[in-house]
């Protein structure tokens, strides 16, 4: 993986900060996407399969990764977490909240299965042509870390067209508003998983995020969600 540097990360936090979602360009090479895409038909590798329009979560499918995790699966949470969760933190500060994030992950997952989220949420997606996901937020339990990360596997006008990640922001007393997050093979987004502190001249208040993704107009799109909150 490119690890981003410590001036990335700072204009990582701005942007975070601002509208609650930002980009990590060139995070994986072309061979770790090709790699991870490959694991999507060893069913040994996952716990459960999830059909969308049986649940009306949109069309497409996604699988969650079963404990122990492939590695490269496990190394992105690991090494990211750390890197989050003084933002994380710094969040919970804004909107008023006592509870802190341990500074590694094993710690924040020791507290999640005390409260019995066990199951991993690690997932794979994948979209074909009309598929789409409809807006929501990946909630599991009382234990939710509040960024979450999705890396884009496949190329662009290459593999398919359409199929961008849409997120969403609701504000007290305003209309939605909409961002569209351009991503190329190996590109990641990090994003608010449910709401961040939006500041404002009386302190701050809160933000609702939702993400989908828009339809698949041909080929096929896969992609990795690394979500750091286990389920319930």
């Amino acid at each position: 993986m490119n690890w981003p540097s410590d001036d990335s990360w700072s204009q990582l936090e701005l942007e975070l900060d601002a509208q609650g979602a930002a980009t990590l360009p060139a995070l994986a090479s072309v061979a770790e996407c090709d790699l991870l895409a490959s694991l999507y038909d060893s069913e040994e590798r996952f716990r459960k399969r999830i059909r969308m329009d049986q649940h009306a979560y949109g069309r497409g499918e996604y699988k969650y990764f079963a404990y122990p995790l492939p590695t490269p699966v496990e190394e992105l949470r690991q090494t990211l977490y750390p890197r989050l969760a003084p933002i994380a933190n710094r969040w919970q500060a804004a909107l008023g909240r006592e509870a802190r994030f341990p500074e590694q992950l094993s710690g924040f997952l020791a507290s999640c299965h005390l409260a019995g989220q066990k199951r991993p949420t690690p997932l794979m997606l994948k979209y074909t042509a009309g598929d789409y996901n409809r807006l929501h937020q990946d909630l599991y339990g009382e234990h939710v870390f509040p960024l979450q990360l999705v890396l884009l596997l496949s190329s662009p006008a290459t593999d398919f067209t359409g199929g961008e990640l849409v997120l969403t922001e609701q504000r007290a007393r305003m209309q939605s508003r909409p961002l569209v997050l351009t991503l190329n093979k190996g590109d990641a987004a990090i994003f608010a998983v449910r709401e961040r502190p939006v500041s404002s001249p009386r302190g701050y208040s809160r933000a609702q995020m939702r993400h989908g993704v828009s339809q698949i107009r041909s080929g096929s799109r896969h992609t990795l969600g690394i979500i750091f909150h286990d389920a319930s």
